[in-house]
């Protein structure tokens, strides 16, 4: 999903949930070519009472995405992940208003949802995170796009991102994120979202393989990589114009900060690198590390060669 249009100036428009994804480090060219006819997806206005409407059929996309979803996750997300899903106690049946989400993660965190357009400025991003306030598209995909929507959409920030707000590490993370973000440089942002990226997104708990679990919610709103990210065997899903097959098993890296902010990445095809860390708490080491110091030593050093293969134009 993409998070990240373009960051060639601090007014750029860019996807609902984060700075993550058309960065230097991602790239979603071979994307736009499969959807640039297609209707722009439009978030929904709240009314006067701040109830926001959705008609049957977004409401049975909703339902049909947690169905297949709840068949997943039990022995693939984390303790904690799984925890915070039965706190939010989300309706299987409709899309969930915001404040109700909101009252949740109020009493245990401190934090709420910010409902947003579909595509906010990247300055906004930032400031919202900072304050504590996690922005989401009031819009959900279409059918036709079930499997794969390039925007980070309703489902995906309320399912992937907010059961993991309600523990302190992860909620922390992602304001720590957004403090740094706003005083961040145009090139350090692209190194920043790497960071992002390969934890919030795409991110693996549990230093044991037997024991590994996914908290990433890139990962955990995707039907097919909830099965593939932890999959050691040959990955069996056809492959489809907008999200090529993999061509081999995942590689799980123990976390390192330095070189995740050194890992380039695409966001158009299931993730070929995830990065583990030991537990969740392993968050606020990160938090209380030098970040910055390391985005500067990651600059000075430069990329990986990138492990994907190139697009195909």
């Amino acid at each position: 999903m993409e998070r990240l249009s373009q960051i060639d100036s601090p007014n750029t428009a860019i996807g609902a949930n984060s700075s993550v994804a058309k960065q230097q480090g991602g790239d979603a060219s071979a994307h736009h070519n499969a959807t640039d006819k297609k209707q722009p997806y439009i978030s929904h206005q709240s009314d006067s009472h701040g109830h926001i409407h959705y008609s049957d059929d977004e409401n049975a996309m909703w339902q049909a995405l947690l169905t297949r979803q709840a068949e997943q996750i039990p022995n693939r997300a984390c303790p904690a992940y799984l925890e915070g899903l039965t706190k939010l106690n989300l309706p299987t049946t409709h899309i969930p208003q915001l404040h109700d989400i909101d009252e949740v993660l109020q009493a245990t965190t401190g934090w709420q949802t910010a409902a947003v357009p579909a595509l906010i400025s990247f300055g906004k991003f930032f400031k919202l995170l900072a304050n504590k306030s996690f922005p989401v598209a009031t819009f959900i995909r279409r059918f036709e796009d079930m499997d794969y929507i390039e925007e980070p959409d309703i489902f995906h920030e309320i399912v992937g991102h907010c059961p993991l707000l309600t523990h302190p590490a992860f909620a922390a993370f992602n304001e720590t994120y957004g403090k740094l973000g706003l005083s961040a440089t145009k090139e350090e942002r692209w190194f920043l979202a790497r960071l992002y990226w390969f934890t919030i997104e795409f991110g693996l708990v549990g230093s044991q393989p037997k024991d590994r679990r996914i908290y990433g919610g890139g990962i955990l709103s995707s039907p097919s990589e909830t099965i593939y990210a932890l999959d050691q065997t040959s990955y069996a899903q056809p492959e489809t114009q907008i999200q090529p097959k993999p061509t081999q098993q995942p590689e799980h890296r123990a976390f390192d900060l330095l070189d995740v902010l050194r890992t380039p990445y695409r966001i158009d095809q299931i993730q070929p690198i995830y990065y583990v860390i030991d537990e969740l708490d392993t968050l606020f080491d990160i938090v209380d590390s030098d970040i910055m110091g390391t985005v500067k030593q990651a600059m000075s050093l430069g990329l990986f060669e990138p492990t994907y293969p190139e697009k195909s134009h």
